[in-house]
């Protein structure tokens, strides 16, 4: 029986809860992505208004990329162990805190502080485990296009507010554009207290694609710390090629193209706000890529996916120094690259599953996305001294761009497997 009037609302109308849940989800990760992605806009009014140099300015993103993957799988554990709810609104009021606080900002220790380690923390505390959280516990069926889904609005988040923030700065200054971040961190956190709940179980409910149960009890997981979970996982050859490939992913997305396109562009002399246009290209394309792989995900060999989205992407990031940075080129560039952005986050989630099992799904996924993050600090600190020492962002790009193609070969390494296999094969769950 369902024990949630809302729940049996949306029961008459012959939907799943599952649906609200993933649909408060979308909105929270998209709103969180934005603020991961805003100083990609903000470096230039920052160093024109403080006098910053970019590698200083890059140092506080770095940490923030950095903190936003280490604290993943943490964020797993405290989701099983305190609440999907409880650990989303800690993490919008986290964010909104941070950002409130840097408009009253004056030294680069302070950047440092809120932005890098604050909203770092705040982010970390969601991220994409929380899709895959969402994902897992919600879903039996259809569960890679849900990842697809959540994955999407993570990535389109922090391209998608980019033309608006721009041309907010532009306009007004860098603080109304934070302020407005804040604003709609606040919204999020309203929908998050009414409708998110932590499992189908709490409403009298299964996951979608399940047959009901007389009795439902919690995933177990909550009883795995994250230590154990990433010292079973690093016994494994699979882990690390997982680990090492996100590694890749995140250099060659946030890290590089979130974090300094948009000055890579003022270099070759287009405005910011045209620049950050093409990243909402980007965002655009990249929904329909991600969510398009969620569903090949569900239907084909995920290694040999993700061997066709890291290959082309490296070329992509070797075309773009040759597009002569005009309007056709870049057009054509944001098209290509925006579809490829962070498509191969429902592959590896599901191989994740796959060769760790589901009750550890979200906590192993977590490390592997701490080497998401920790590409992504390395192309954002690289990127910046770079620009700094060399004068020019080239050498990064042309970096990401090989290492893309050599995540494509690494992938093909991988064995098949079941989600069955593996849960049988998990080593068993120590405190």
């Amino acid at each position: 029986m369902i024990s949630s009037p809302i729940a049996a609302m949306f029961a008459r109308r012959n939907i799943h809860y599952g649906w609200v849940v993933v649909a408060v989800t979308f909105l929270t990760m998209l709103v969180t992505a934005g603020a991961v992605g805003a100083p990609g806009v903000l470096i230039l009014p920052l160093q024109q208004e403080f006098g910053w140099k970019t590698s200083e300015i890059s140092s506080a993103l770095a940490i923030r990329l950095l903190l936003f993957g280490l604290m993943g799988p943490f964020a797993a554990a405290l989701m099983n162990r305190y609440g999907v709810r409880r650990m989303a609104l800690s993490a919008l009021a986290l964010i909104a805190a941070g950002l409130l606080l840097s408009l009253a900002m004056t030294r680069i220790w302070q950047l440092i502080l809120l932005w890098g380690i604050v909203v770092g923390f705040g982010t970390g505390l969601t991220a994409l485990v929380l899709g895959a959280t969402v994902a897992t516990r919600w879903f039996s069926e259809r569960r890679g296009l849900v990842i697809g889904l959540l994955t999407a609005s993570s990535a389109t988040g922090q391209l998608v507010f980019l033309p608006i923030l721009a041309s907010l700065t532009e306009q007004v200054g860098w603080r109304p554009a934070v302020a407005l971040i804040c604003g709609l961190l606040a919204l999020a956190a309203l929908l998050v207290f009414a409708l998110m709940r932590d499992r189908p179980s709490d409403l009298g409910l299964v996951a979608y694609g399940e047959k009901q149960s007389t009795s439902i009890q919690p995933s177990p997981s909550g009883s795995i710390s994250p230590i154990t979970a990433l010292r079973d996982a690093a016994r494994t050859r699979e882990f690390w090629v997982l680990f090492s490939t996100f590694f890749i992913c995140g250099a060659s997305t946030n890290g590089l193209i979130q974090t300094h396109f948009v000055s890579l562009c003022s270099d070759y002399g287009l405005a910011a706000v045209g620049a950050a246009s093409v990243l909402a290209m980007m965002g655009l394309f990249d929904f329909f890529g991600t969510v398009g792989s969620g569903w090949l995900s569900d239907r084909y060999d995920n290694r040999w996916l993700l061997f066709w989205y890291y290959g082309l992407r490296g070329l992509s990031l070797l075309y773009l120094p040759f597009t002569d940075f005009s309007f056709y080129g870049l057009s054509l560039f944001a098209v290509f690259y925006g579809l490829d952005w962070i498509a191969t986050v429902p592959p590896t989630v599901k191989l994740t599953a796959m060769k760790f099992g589901r009750e550890r799904a979200n906590l192993v996924f977590g490390w592997v996305f701490a080497g998401h993050q920790l590409g992504a600090a390395a192309a954002a600190f690289g990127g910046g001294l770079s620009r700094t020492t060399l004068d020019t962002y080239l050498p990064a790009f042309f970096a990401a761009g090989g290492l893309c193609l050599i995540a494509a070969s690494l992938v093909l390494t991988l064995t098949t497997g079941t989600e069955k296999q593996a849960t049988v094969a998990a080593a068993p769950a120590r405190s």
